[in-house]
């Protein structure tokens, strides 16, 4: 019995334990510190360019729910081209933080989502504003506005998540939200 301790469990035994805790322990604050662990989360959406609508869990129990988010892609496409691309789940992470921050429910108002290269470079012809390598045609960017709450309201809120890019263009009435680097313009 030298391999027992003095509560009669073996050393490897405890041992796999303590381990098995040690994970747990390092990983279960933070997945339950956070929004994406709890419940579901949902976001609903309004294409201005095509017209659709929108209303989808997105996530639910911490994952991701793969037809949701082909469906958020379609809607979020390249309304020029009808190009459909992987949008950064992590970009739907903050809208949905930033309407529950504004405290609205109503839904975002698309004025881009998606941008295929062409159209990038066609925009970046007309508008020194365009970025060139822009995140829309990475699929981690988003132009929004949201009814009910004030461009400048959402812009700072946007802004007090300090999570990726935030632009604010109030002539055309919309925020552009990134997962970028943090940066203002």
């Amino acid at each position: 019995m030298g391999d027992a301790t003095p509560h009669g469990v073996s050393r490897r035994r405890l041992l796999a334990r303590g381990t098995a805790m040690l994970v747990v322990a390092s990983v279960a604050p933070a997945a339950l510190a956070t929004p994406r662990a709890i419940g579901g989360r949902e976001l609903s959406f309004v294409n201005l360019h095509t017209g659709e609508k929108l209303t989808a869990e997105f996530a639910h129990g911490g994952r991701y729910v793969p037809s949701a988010l082909r469906a958020i892609e379609k809607l979020l496409r390249d309304h020029r081209s009808g190009d459909v691309h992987h949008i950064d789940p992590h970009l739907l992470d903050q809208i949905h933080v930033l309407r529950k921050r504004v405290g609205s429910k109503a839904p975002f108002h698309v004025i881009s989502g998606y941008r295929s290269p062409h159209t990038n470079a066609m925009l970046c012809e007309q508008s020194s504003a365009v970025a060139v390598n822009s995140f829309h045609c990475k699929g981690q960017a988003i132009d929004v506005r949201l009814p009910g709450v004030s461009l400048t309201r959402l812009r700072k809120a946007a802004l007090s998540m300090e999570a990726g890019g935030v632009g604010y263009y109030p002539d055309d009435d919309f925020v552009h939200v990134d997962t970028g680097p943090v940066r203002r313009w």
